[in-house]
């Protein structure tokens, strides 16, 4: 993967009750508005194998579509083109046909229903049993046990599931459940290596990651293309801010090598039918929106956009598709912290030659920043560009200066 992807995510909108007429809905809007600037992800998140998800927590037993040897199979009253053991097939080959990628979530382990039935694993001499490890079960999920990664079956299990969402034309598995401490490590490498076992270009995203460490930094890269680096991010300026010190530790890790991912962004209409919430606008204000698609471009975080785009203002995809910011997201380097001083940040990067400075100010109140090109480490200059509005901003005697509300942010382009 040689850039952050960008795409959209049905969690923050649905939670796991996302139906196939909703993901076809936002993929055809995505193709018509976001393809162009390079939107091409439409990812399904969990419980897509429930008939009957809980909205608002996760059932205490899982009621989830199976096959004779426990994969999970799309529930048909939500994804009808699943029927007849077609799986997302449908759904993938109609999404392919717009230009897009097609992903969908998946929890390690296997099916507790196929450990309680003690089913067969495709292509294997093992059951769902033999390669159970009840001791190492999701704490917020009950669907799946663990698996005994030091069993034989356990491999073949991977392979079986992996290899069938490689036929059905997946081409993005965010896989959930695995980098809380400790990283599970075997589970992990194991389906990684299932996936290289397809033969097929299938981008592995792993989540997520609470305390994540630079220790595993050769890990993360051998095994995966993208991997979270916190809980899950809903539209609260605080959860914004905590994001500000992960993103500076791993930005200057980020590259074709994969990409540590500060989460979906929760922007536009949210919260359908959400864990969290009810219906609703972002919460976040439009200075705190910018300053956070500002901080996700300059530090090449992954892009999911979680609203529900049909149903988002304008300015919203406004937001997502400045060709100029996604730009910084998409082909920058050298991306880096420079100054963290009280409600003042400011980052640091190149694009095409020319240097990129992405100015914050977390400050309750409005101010305006001078700032001399000496500090910002750029050589001279008669004027920088807001890649937000476009305007050019003079440099006069090595100075420049910006005006910024509450918790905004700017982005500065210097030739």
């Amino acid at each position: 993967m040689t850039r952050p992807p960008l795409g959209w995510n049905s969690w923050d909108c649905f939670g796991g009750s996302v139906t196939e007429a909703e993901v076809l809905s936002n993929a055809e809007f995505m193709a018509a508005h976001l393809l162009p600037h390079g939107w091409d992800h439409v990812v399904v998140d969990i419980q897509w194998y429930e008939p009957d998800p809980g909205f608002n927590d996760y059932r205490v037993r899982s009621s989830a579509m199976l096959d004779a040897n426990g994969r999970p199979q799309p529930a048909i009253n939500r994804f009808p083109s699943a029927t007849d053991g077609r799986g997302f097939t449908s759904l993938a080959n109609r999404i392919h046909s717009l230009g897009l990628k097609f992903g969908v979530h998946l929890m390690r382990g296997i099916p507790r229903r196929a450990v309680a039935a003690d089913l067969p694993i495709a292509g294997a001499p093992y059951t769902a049993r033999e390669i159970a490890d009840q001791e190492n079960r999701c704490p917020w999920n009950p669907d799946n046990d663990g698996v005994d990664a030091s069993h034989p079956g356990a491999a073949q299990w991977y392979d079986s599931l992996i290899a069938m969402l490689a036929d059905w034309g997946v081409d993005f598995i965010k896989l959930d459940d695995v980098l809380y401490p400790p990283v599970q490590r075997a589970e992990i490498k194991l389906i990684s290596e299932a996936i290289g076992r397809t033969g097929r270009d299938i981008s592995l995203s792993l989540s997520p990651g609470r305390e994540l460490s630079l220790e595993q930094l050769d890990f993360l890269r051998t095994h995966s293309a993208m991997w979270r680096v916190s809980d899950d991010l809903w539209d609260d300026w605080s959860a914004v801010l905590e994001q500000f010190q992960r993103a500076a530790r791993w930005a200057p890790f980020q590259g074709d090598a994969g990409f540590a991912d500060l989460d979906m962004l929760p922007l536009g209409r949210i919260g359908l039918r959400a864990h969290v919430g009810t219906e609703r606008d972002s919460n976040l204000t439009p200075a705190e929106q910018r300053t956070m698609v500002t901080l996700w471009s300059i530090a090449r975080s992954p892009m999911m956009f979680g609203g529900h785009p049909p149903y988002s203002a304008q300015e919203t995809v406004d937001l997502l598709t400045n060709d100029a910011v996604l730009a910084v997201n998409q082909r920058s380097d050298h991306n880096r912290e420079i100054i963290r001083d009280g409600d003042l940040i400011i980052w640091a990067a190149t694009l095409d030659g020319d240097q990129v400075r992405a100015v914050f100010w977390l400050g309750d109140e409005p101010t305006t920043r001078s700032m001399h090109r000496f500090d910002l480490g750029v050589a001279d200059t008669d004027h920088a560009i807001d890649l937000w509005s476009g305007a050019r901003i003079p440099v006069r005697s090595g100075w420049l200066s910006v005006d910024l509300e509450p918790h905004d942010a700017v982005l500065l382009r210097l030739s």
